[in-house]
């Protein structure tokens, strides 16, 4: 059996590092990158398929103030005061704890006296609104 290609890149690199003409070192890299390159991509499909919540803050912001502020000006609740956008009633109310994933979950669909606002504003809208409302909730509004 060949050794493992990355006890051959290992090799490799020793011989470099120690001036050993690569003749001397009997391998061969022709099956190691069709051993590799699945492990690649599979590695990078996996990474992809993760989501990554990236929205824009700044962006976020004109969304919270044209649907959110009527109820949520300065992170508080005109419906149901307790349960503001501090981030301590965030940590005591928001299904799935503090994220922008869990608010994104909460805009979407809505609860109790909220509205789903899923469909009515985009994705996008929704994740940039997400990301503003988490960002404020961190540095106390």
């Amino acid at each position: 059996h060949p050794p493992p290609p990355v006890a051959m890149f290992s090799l490799a690199l020793n011989s470099l590092a120690f001036n050993a003409p690569l003749s001397k070192v009997h391998m061969d890299l022709s099956g190691a990158a069709n051993k590799v390159a699945p492990v690649v991509a599979a590695a990078a499909l996996a990474v992809s398929a993760t989501p990554v919540f990236a929205g824009d803050a700044g962006a976020g912001e004109q969304v919270f103030s044209g649907n959110c502020a009527a109820c949520h000006a300065g992170g508080q609740n005109v419906i149901m005061p307790e349960k503001t956008l501090q981030l301590e009633a965030l940590e005591e109310y928001l299904d799935g704890g503090v994220s922008v994933k869990s608010v994104i979950t909460q805009v979407t669909n809505g609860k109790n006296a909220m509205p789903a606002f899923g469909g009515r504003l985009s994705d996008e809208d929704i994740e940039n609104v997400a990301t503003y409302v988490i960002n404020q909730a961190k540095s106390g509004w």
